[in-house]
């Protein structure tokens, strides 16, 4: 019988995206952001973030997707990473969805606007195909087993 894992779903160019929802801490609504001079183009800044300082990562910016202002619908996804809190400011976060493994898949080298590393695996659900991102990839942080 094959296992159910659950993905904090979220958009970003009308394409859908997932994060193991053992990652994500919560969703905020977009805060004020404070930006670093000298960082990385894909790091937006950092909030405040109920009294902890949080880094935000512009996905849009790191996948190399062309800007777009934040709206009312844009979203700051805290995720925790090896103790690591980092803010990850989407487009829109959408739902918790339940995917059994069967219907998860190895990522295709197909999709060529985003650069493939990033794409863990690839979900398929109701229909919809769900790009299952690596955090540590994207957020560029080395893991230690």
């Amino acid at each position: 019988m094959s296992e159910i894992r659950e993905f904090v779903t979220f958009r970003l160019n009308q394409e859908y995206y997932g994060i193991n929802i053992q990652n994500v801490e919560n969703i905020e609504k977009v805060l004020p952001i404070t930006r670093i001079p000298y960082t990385l183009n894909y790091i937006k800044g950092v909030v405040n973030l109920r009294g902890i300082i949080v880094p935000v990562v512009d996905l849009r910016a790191r996948f190399g997707l062309d800007k777009k202002p934040t709206s009312e619908e844009s979203r700051i996804i805290i995720v925790n990473l090896d103790e690591n809190k980092i803010g990850m400011l989407v487009d829109s976060s959408s739902e918790v969805l339940q995917i059994m493994e069967d219907d998860i898949d190895a990522a295709p080298n197909v999709k060529k606007e985003i650069n493939n590393e990033f794409i863990k695996n690839i979900g398929k659900k109701n229909g919809r195909i769900i790009m299952l991102i690596d955090l540590y990839k994207v957020l560029n942080i080395e893991h230690v087993e």
